[in-house]
């Protein structure tokens, strides 16, 4: 009668895979997982402390659940060793875990921050550095306009030169001419008087002598 209902246990469990749930071996020793409900049946493995088990059944009249191990073995183990959270060991393990893994993120973080620190010091200084070149730049490009204009000025005040001279040229050269006339028409005269003054004089004579 026992084979025969655990033989309908078997069937029902298989049937229920879709469904099963999930337990814990709970903190004690190994626990032995049974062919049967029985302490008698035969032992198919010693499940160490905290393994993960698919709970296919679930709790009998005998005390007994119908489980799946991890390597895929399958028995029945007393309900009464089957919990429904990992063991503290288990639990300390995943919390060290994740702990560690926190602390190496951190790590990280630290290590990224330093690195964004340092590159934000090297950014403001190539910053300060380009802008400086910016500026001589700029200084550089006002001194060549400052002295191209200072080049014009002097082009524009060498013509104004030259003829200022051409002008003074003119004007000494017009000078020249005109004394040159100056003394011409004064010779002139000088030579119109050489033959006006006798004529006059030999009329006063001529006049004084009609007199007589």
């Amino acid at each position: 009668m026992k084979k025969v209902l655990a033989s309908m246990i078997v069937l029902l469990a298989t049937c229920g895979l879709a469904q099963a749930r999930t337990g814990y071996v709970t903190d004690s020793i190994d626990i032995p997982l049974r062919s049967g409900e029985s302490e008698r049946s035969k032992i198919v493995k010693m499940l160490p402390n905290g393994m993960a088990l698919n709970l296919l059944g679930d709790n009998t009249e005998n005390g007994y659940t119908y489980v799946q191990a991890a390597n895929g073995a399958e028995g029945y183990i007393l309900t009464r060793y089957i919990s429904h959270e990992p063991i503290s060991r288990s639990q300390l393990e995943a919390v060290t875990k994740k702990l560690d893994a926190l602390q190496e993120e951190n790590k990280s973080l630290k290590a990224a921050q330093a690195n964004g620190q340092e590159l934000g010091v090297e950014r403001d200084r190539l910053s300060a550095e380009l802008a400086e070149l910016q500026q001589t730049a700029a200084n550089a490009i006002q001194l060549k306009q400052q002295r191209d204009q200072l080049q014009e000025r002097v082009i524009t005040v060498e013509r104004e030169l030259q003829q200022l001279k051409r002008e003074n040229q003119a004007l000494a050269d017009s000078t020249n001419q005109d004394w040159f006339l100056y003394g011409g028409g004064l010779s002139l005269f000088g030579v119109l008087l050489g033959f006006i003054l006798p004529k006059i004089s030999w009329r006063r004579r001529s006049s004084g002598w009609d007199t007589f």
